[in-house]
Parts: C-alpha cells; structure tokens; sequence
C-alpha cells in the first residue's frame, strides 16, 4: 500500500452529480496510468476508513467499497476493501465485472446500507442476493471469479450497480422498507 505521505483524500461525487446516474462503458486493457493510481489511492482510503485512527484523522466515512464513476469516471471498474479480521484486508480490484451466477436466498443489511456518494441516512432495506459468483478481469487483464458471502456479496452488487447507474436506495421498496427476520435474513 502506498505510505501515509502520500496519502490525498479523493474527491466522491455527491448523489446530486448526474454522471452518477448514467450507464458505464466497459475498459478496454491495458489500464492507463491514471486508472492504476486512482485504484491505488482508492485501496487506502478505503481501507484507512475502516480503521478509526486515520478514520479520524483524515476525516473519512467508513466504507468497503468504491466504484470509478463516484470518481467522475463512467468506467467499469470497482475497488473492496473487506476487512476479514480485525487490521486485515482482502482488496477486490474487479474491471468490468458480471454476476454471473446468485443464490436464491435474500439478504439485507439490518441497519440498512449507506454509500460514499450519498451524505445523509437513508431508511430501509435493501434486498441483496445471499451469495454472488462476479467474473471480471484484473488490473492486468488476466479473467478473475470471485464468490462471494453476506456482507461482501451485497457489496458487489452495491458497486456494480454504480457502474449501471444505480443507487442502493432506487432498490428500496417503497410500500414496504424493511422487513423482519421472518421475511428476509437480516445480516
């Protein structure tokens, strides 16, 4: 990971932005420069979010994930940083990334999801698969799986919706914005 010096706050498009709203064009290899360090930048701040002294220091939101267009880019690229014991992150780098296969149990987040991009509570639940298997490409252009569980499967699809011009809150049901545990598991 890049040093502390280094570190820059990126700049996250607030929801009001338009771009925010429109469709991503697939990335076309090799990835430029400017792509590979914004991924880069983006893997700290991340991961500096979700740990409370640089949280704090750097005045940060917490949060696992971040796709290209919340940057003003409309390409398909996402970045997770999941934090899979305590001060231990995987990083997900996924550019053009397809879920090419789900469970059928749903899911929902019980406190319900926030996003980098948008700076205020929003209530309900967000009904997510359980399990999502996303096949994309690495930063290289070498093709990637990956599975994922709970928390981190309903992270890829919070991103990848990004990338289709989707925010968590469009998936909302409006006449009925939360469920119980009898309805959906709530994780």
């Amino acid at each position: 990971m890049r040093s502390e010096k280094d570190f820059k706050k990126l700049n996250i498009l607030d929801e009001k932005e338009k771009l925010l709203r429109m469709k991503s064009k697939e990335v076309v290899f090799p990835l430029t420069d400017e792509d590979k360090e914004l991924i880069e930048r983006g893997i700290q701040e991340l991961t500096y979010s979700q740990i409370e002294k640089y949280e704090k220091k750097y005045d940060l939101r917490p949060g696992m994930g971040l796709a290209f267009p919340q940057l003003g880019l409309l390409k398909r690229i996402i970045i997770i940083v999941h934090e899979v014991e305590d001060g231990k992150f995987d990083n997900y780098i996924v550019v053009n990334p397809k879920i090419v296969s789900y469970s059928s149990e749903m899911i929902a987040a019980e406190e319900g999801e926030g996003c980098l991009s948008v700076n205020r509570d929003v209530e309900g639940h967000v009904k997510r698969y359980a399990r999502v298997t996303v096949e994309g490409y690495d930063i290289d252009g070498n093709k990637i799986r990956v599975r994922a569980r709970e928390e981190l499967s309903a992270c890829f699809q919070h991103e990848i919706d990004h990338l289709d011009g989707i925010l968590f809150y469009d998936r909302i049901d409006p006449n009925h914005k939360f469920y119980t545990d009898q309805e959906i598991r709530l994780i």
